[in-house]
């Protein structure tokens, strides 16, 4: 991936410098994922929320590093936040340091989602044969498949583009994997408010995903 001139889009549009997409996207975007940073912070099932599963404070004691695991990447997007806010007002989209942080934390991120999954592979995560196979599924397959798409084109996407990419695929892999998970789970709207807030997020999120695809392949 390299640095690239402006280049014209479909129908003669001109992206903005260094694929950063045009300014009412953004804007759009940015509000997206302040929703989804407040969702870290909302109960998600069980009165639990990302933050209370981060820092053990699962309903009766019962929080381990599974927990932290599925929890952790709930925080991706305050980087996502930080590139928005970056497109909208800063003249440098990103830095090499800045990307080379971002990378880590999807990286870090990536490994957690692994992990969650490994009781879902060796069948002891009590769930029922519909919910594996979707966990799996959902988790393994939105990465798998982005990592392809993205190697495909990396001779033609922006650095900073390939790092929303990256932060929106680590981030709906997870994501995806508790919303299925987190189904079925009791309680009334408030106790689980986040999940209904999450419904909506990720498909955004994906359409998101998808825009930037689109614009790599069409480079």
């Amino acid at each position: 991936m390299r640095n690239r001139p402006a280049v014209a889009g479909g129908r003669g549009v001109s992206w903005p410098e260094e694929g950063r997409g045009p300014a009412w996207f953004n804007a759009v975007m940015l509000l997206v994922w302040l929703l989804a940073g407040v969702v870290a912070f909302l109960p998600f099932a069980l009165n639990t929320s990302p933050w209370d599963a981060v820092t053990l404070r699962v309903p009766g004691n019962q929080g381990n590093w599974w927990h932290v695991l599925v929890g952790a990447p709930f925080f991706l997007a305050y980087p996502m936040i930080w590139l928005r806010l970056r497109a909208l007002f800063a003249s440098q989209f990103s830095t090499t340091q800045g990307r080379r942080s971002l990378w880590s934390a999807i990286g870090l991120s990536i490994a957690a989602t692994a992990l969650v999954e490994v009781p879902f592979l060796l069948h002891l995560a009590g769930t029922s044969a519909w919910q594996r196979l979707s966990v799996l599924s959902l988790g393994f397959g939105v990465l798998i498949l982005s990592a392809i798409l993205l190697l495909l084109r990396r001779d033609r996407v922006f650095p900073t583009q390939a790092c929303l990419i990256g932060i929106d695929a680590a981030y709906l892999a997870n994501a995806a994997l508790c919303l299925v998970v987190y189904s079925e789970a009791q309680g009334s709207i408030g106790s689980r408010v986040g999940w209904f807030l999450s419904m909506g997020i990720v498909w955004i999120i994906l359409l998101d995903l998808g825009v930037l695809f689109v614009r790599a392949y069409r480079a």
